[in-house]
């Protein structure tokens, strides 16, 4: 994969926060010069894209149980093959996940943060990391939201209470940045 594409846009508009979060984007910009696909699962760190779904109207987010993580995070996950747009990622996985047909991206089209987080052993994949990117989606319709599957529900809570809720502190750096979205967003919003 060459330097172009969504996923280089998206990367080369990308300003981090934090000396680690740097870092991360810099990784991701080297795993994205080899030529590879960076989506490729069957590489040790590959591109994965996830969101905090918002309801604005009333400042709730959606945490999804995670199974495999033991932890409530956000919806997304890989690339199906021949994927590489990131917002379109995100999108699908969001859909799939939560049955809400109406997500789209809020408040605008922006990488929110972007994160290398571990992911331990499982099944038949070994240990690897997620250079996760991940942006926010609101739903109008929150009372349509469907776990898609009994071992994936889903919860729709106060920013407050999710940062309570999960236990990853990459998530609740996520919900932070969340926070301040949600909190700037003029009454009715989204």
């Amino acid at each position: 994969m060459t330097g172009t594409g969504p996923l280089a846009g998206t990367l080369s508009r990308y300003r981090p926060s934090s000396p680690e979060e740097a870092a991360d984007l810099d990784r991701v910009r080297e795993l994205l010069a080899t030529g590879g696909d960076p989506w490729s699962r069957a590489t040790p760190l590959h591109v994965t894209a996830s969101a905090m779904i918002v309801d604005p109207a009333t400042r709730r987010v959606l945490l999804r149980w995670h199974a495999r993580q033991q932890a409530w995070l956000q919806v997304g996950g890989h690339a199906d093959p021949g994927e590489n747009d990131p917002v379109q990622i995100v999108l699908r996985e969001g859909r799939e996940e939560t049955g809400l047909a109406d997500l789209a991206l809020w408040p605008g089209s922006s990488l929110v943060h972007l994160v290398i987080v571990p992911v331990t052993a499982g099944g038949h994949e070994p240990a690897h990391q997620h250079a996760d990117l991940r942006y926010v989606l609101r739903t109008r319709t929150p009372q349509a939201a469907r776990p898609e599957n009994p071992s994936a529900p889903l919860r729709w809570l106060p920013v407050e209470q999710a940062l309570e809720t999960t236990t990853e502190a990459n998530v609740r750096e996520t919900l932070t940045r969340v926070e301040h979205l949600l909190r700037d967003a003029p009454a009715g919003a989204g």
